[in-house]
């Protein structure tokens, strides 16, 4: 198993007003699911933030309902977990990077998204990784949710539009004023 290094991690992230984060998990490794979701449930609610959670059938269904969420519900971000454990075939590949590729087109075209699916090669190293108490990567995935949420308010909170791609009524021409007069 792998060691346990010293690494930096970022102070909590804080909020002014309430955050909501959605929390999508693939249950296929139920017990190792459980723990990742406890980890992103504390993490989320020692932030002062609320959750909802959903479950998917597999690690390639959690970006398409993150996706659906992101266009049909009103969530400031969002918490990816599941766990692929490499088998005998290639599937192993398939589902590690496709899912993990969706997930960062999401995240580049705006949405707040933390990665806790994991990708191992057997259940040790998974059920290490997923343990509150352990290396809990549900609860690392729920912070860089919170993080990332935290830099798009700083940023100018949520757009109208798709992305970084605001509405029309979002644009402000250069010498226009507010009665969309002209200088």
């Amino acid at each position: 198993m792998a060691g346990h290094e010293s690494h930096y991690i970022l102070p909590r992230a804080s909020f002014d007003k309430p955050v909501k984060i959605l929390i999508v998990v693939a249950p296929y490794y139920k017990d190792i699911a459980d723990n990742l979701i406890a980890g992103a449930k504390a993490e989320i609610e020692a932030a002062g933030g609320t959750w909802d959670l959903v479950e998917v059938p597999g690690a390639l269904e959690v970006p398409t309902a993150i996706g659906l969420a992101e266009r049909m519900s009103n969530f400031d971000g969002y918490v990816a977990l599941g766990c692929v454990i490499r088998g005998e075939t290639t599937h192993y590949d398939t589902v590690c990077n496709d899912s993990s590729r969706a997930l960062q087109l999401l995240g580049l075209q705006g949405l707040c998204i933390g990665n806790g699916i994991l990708t191992v090669e057997n259940r040790p190293q998974a059920e290490v990784r997923a343990d509150p108490a352990d290396q809990n990567k549900g609860g690392g995935a729920a912070a860089a949710a919170l993080h990332l949420v935290a830099l798009a308010r700083k940023w100018g909170g949520q757009r109208n539009g798709v992305g970084f791609v605001p509405d029309a009524e979002e644009y402000k021409l250069a010498g226009q004023f507010k009665d969309n007069s002209t200088a």
